[in-house]
């Protein structure tokens, strides 16, 4: 009983959809390290002279290292928002101003009830 309950949940699709999201990241994981070490990091050594902080120091505490962190993290969720978040928002709104615009096609027992209406109309 236990492996169809598995068998079920597997299938429901939210672990296929996890799955997919999973590969996905890493894929990208891949473009945005890219994009921070190759572009972005030169880029702010170019402009403010030191792009690694690893060796700012605040007294015995070493914060470069975590201003370093916090910098990838917003560059990286700053990438996933506008290359995957952004896009499939406007995709989702899209589609449902497609469907609202689209009135649904009424069922056989309305078109058929309408013929019978006009059949009553005539006589």
């Amino acid at each position: 009983m236990r492996v169809i309950g598995l068998k079920n949940s597997l299938l429901r699709g939210n672990v296929l959809d996890l799955a997919v999201a999973v590969i996905i990241g890493a894929a990208f994981n891949k473009v945005v390290n890219s994009l921070v070490v190759d572009v972005l990091t030169p880029l702010i050594g170019a402009i403010f002279g030191a792009p690694d902080f690893s060796a700012l120091k605040l007294g015995p505490i070493a914060i470069g290292n975590f201003l370093n962190a916090v910098v990838n993290f917003i560059i990286v969720s700053a990438a996933i928002y506008f290359f995957i978040v952004a896009p499939m928002n406007a995709i989702r709104l899209r589609k449902a101003k497609e469907k609202e615009q689209t009135p649904p096609e009424p069922s056989e027992e309305v078109k058929l009830l309408r013929e019978i209406l006009e059949v009553l109309k005539e006589k």
